[in-house]
């Protein structure tokens, strides 16, 4: 019995040793084995057996207390490697590499919200796998690990992915996870200041997570949180550096492109000042820009050129310069040709246009730098003309005075000075009366000098009255632009008409007095503060209109009608005679006709679509009953075989 004792007590020794020098598991059954060998049993086995488990059970806990030591010291290392500055992608590899390294898992990958914002996530960083299925993978709103860790902004594991229906799957995330094949993942929340993200791990095999292995992956996440917070923080505020160096290179662009053009506008204006004529200038503009230069007067005539000028060039300048009429828009235009215009300007005065043939595009210093010149230009005009502009003013208001006079002048001598002054009086001009409230104000007077001039025109008082000859065929158009032109000024709208078109020096008087007379008309039927021509105002300006046009007014009326006659052999011109004959009435007029009342209303019908619905209004009646009468007349003197031309009268 003693010597049983002895061996159950060395057994004891021996586990007791065993544990303080960290033996392996198998030693500690091998002893309990050696003393059954040696006969213990009974109270002393049992003595011996529960000393072994209590020795593993310090053994284990000896062993977890090393392995979280371990943990936590990588935990410090992980965090003293995130505390230097990285870029979030780096961040990111830091954080998956740490969290794989830490639990001994097969991969690790972060999920974060997808740069759609549409509550999607994408995967980063993945480490540890081995396909390539992974690239840009993205997961949709509400599905994975991901989607419920950021329901519950908690650790959830699965012990086998694929086979866990607690949460929503993925089929492109499934797909990789049966490529990789991964089975237990855990996913703990990447918490970040504005979102929050999701870091996994997961191992190819079946298997729980502890709460050990929780834990300390959820620390790491909060770590990784806060460095990626300052990583994200971090790229921020290098980006904003590096915009503000390009917004600071811009600037001292800017800066430099701002001293080019004043030193440039400084020797052009010097030029001016220095007595240079236009050739100079021009040259130095063409220097200076990098293209070749046209400079023209008001009229189109070419004054300076500098700059390889072809005879196409050249053709190609004077095309640009007679399509664009003027200009009084001080910003560069894009002509044809990859010509630019620039108007040249000295105050209302239009001077003429500066041409640049620089291409399609045009930088802003070059836009700005051709505004110079072309101040400049008009600043040596200016100086060259000294008094020119108002002595040419008082010739273009004395030639209009000379052709409104009754005593004619001599055609050869009005068509001479009116050439000096680039204006083709066999061409076609309008007339143009303005009348404003008491006598004519000098700012009416100087604004429609302006407008004159501006569309090349002749303007001057006679009578009391604005009057205007300007270029065209539409004298209501020209009248109502003459109108708008004068309507902003104090004293309420004028009253403005217009007749024409005239091709004759010696026209001129009669349209002014035609126009004279609708504008009386217009003061007698209450329209003043408007504007209209003689064509507009129906027979009222047949009856005013020196050379009465009775065919323009039969054509204006119910031209329509006639010609739909004449092309279908309707009768709708009779339907009208016999509509007015019997007093407007639908019912009479089919009796006289012999045709039904139905056939009689759908020829109204059909008037009505031609000549517009209005066509039976007491006014339109009117003018629609006299070119009816017209026409007939017209018609029955036609069958006689007297002359057309003497029936206008």
């Amino acid at each position: 019995m003693s010597q049983k004792k002895d061996a159950s007590v060395a057994a004891v020794l021996a586990l007791l040793d065993l544990l303080a020098g960290e033996g392996p598991a198998n030693r500690f059954e091998a002893v309990v084995e050696e003393a059954r060998r040696q006969g213990v049993t009974g109270a002393d086995l049992r003595m011996v057996e529960q000393t072994r488990r209590l020795a593993l059970g310090i053994q284990a806990r000896l062993e977890r207390r090393q392995q979280w030591s371990a943990a936590l010291a990588a935990l410090v290392d992980t965090a003293a490697d995130l505390a230097s500055p990285h870029t979030v992608e780096d961040t990111l590899k830091i954080i998956t590499r740490r969290a794989r390294l830490l639990l001994g898992a097969d991969v690790s990958w972060v999920t974060l919200p997808a740069a759609e914002d549409d509550g999607g996530f994408r995967l980063h960083s993945l480490d540890g796998h081995v396909t390539m299925l992974n690239a840009r993978l993205r997961l949709p709103k509400g599905a994975g690990l991901a989607a419920a860790v950021r329901a519950h902004r908690a650790p959830l594991w699965t012990s086998d992915y694929l086979t866990d229906d607690s949460f929503r799957h993925a089929h492109e995330l499934d797909q990789w996870i049966s490529a990789e094949g991964l089975h237990a993942v855990l996913a703990v929340p990447l918490s970040r200041a504005v979102t929050v993200g999701t870091l996994h791990v997961a191992d190819r095999s079946v298997r729980h997570f502890s709460a050990d292995e929780i834990a300390l992956v959820n620390m790491l996440a909060e770590i990784g949180g806060v460095a990626l917070d300052r990583a994200v923080y971090l790229d921020e505020t290098v980006a904003e550096m590096s915009a503000l160096r390009e917004r600071v290179l811009r600037a001292e662009a800017a800066g430099d492109e701002a001293r080019a053009l004043a030193a440039a506008q400084g020797a052009l204006l010097d030029l001016v000042l220095g007595g240079c004529d236009p050739q100079l200038l021009v040259e130095e503009c063409r220097r200076r820009l990098g293209a070749p230069v046209l400079l023209c007067g008001p009229h189109g005539t070419a004054i300076a050129a500098s700059g390889a000028l072809s005879g196409r060039t050249r053709e190609e300048f004077a095309r640009a310069a007679e399509d664009t009429g003027t200009l009084l828009d001080p910003s560069p235009a894009l002509l044809d040709y990859g010509i630019w215009s620039v108007p040249v300007l000295a105050g209302s005065h239009h001077l003429g246009a500066l041409y640049v043939q620089a291409g399609p595009a045009l930088s802003g210093d070059t836009a700005e730098l051709l505004r110079h010149a072309a101040r400049a230009a008009a600043v040596l005009l200016s100086l060259q003309e000294g008094g020119g502009t108002v002595v040419e003013g008082q010739f273009r208001d004395e030639l209009l005075g000379d052709l409104l006079i009754s005593v004619p002048r001599p055609r050869d001598v009005l068509e001479r000075r009116a050439r000096r002054l680039g204006i083709g009086l066999d061409q076609p001009h309008v007339v143009v009366v303005a009348r404003v409230a008491g006598d004519p104000q000098a700012h009416a007077v100087t604004r429609a000098s302006s407008c004159a001039r501006r569309m090349n025109g002749l303007q001057t008082t006679h009578e009391g009255d604005i009057v205007l000859l300007l270029p065209g065929t539409d004298p209501g158009d020209a009248a109502r632009t003459v109108h708008d032109e004068l309507s902003s000024l104090p004293g309420g709208p004028p009253t403005v008409s217009g007749s024409g078109p005239v091709s004759d020096p010696g026209a001129v008087l009669h349209g002014y007095r035609e126009a004279a007379r609708c504008l009386d008309a217009m003061t007698a039927l209450g329209a003043t503060g408007t504007s209209a021509s003689t064509h507009e105002m129906g027979f009222v300006g047949l009856l005013l209109s020196e050379q009465v046009d009775a065919e323009r007014f039969i054509q204006s009326t119910i031209g329509a009608v006639l010609d739909y006659d004449e092309q279908r052999l309707t009768e709708l011109v009779r339907t009208l005679d016999a509509y007015f004959d019997t007093g407007g009435s639908p019912t009479y007029a089919a009796e006289k006709l012999h045709v039904h009342p139905n056939t009689v209303a759908r020829r109204l019908e059909r008037i009505g679509d031609l000549i517009g619905s209005d066509w039976q209004r007491p006014e339109r009646a009117l003018e629609i009953q006299l070119a009816l009468r017209m026409s007939r007349i017209r018609r029955v003197l036609g069958e006689r075989g007297e002359p057309a031309g003497d029936q206008d009268a």
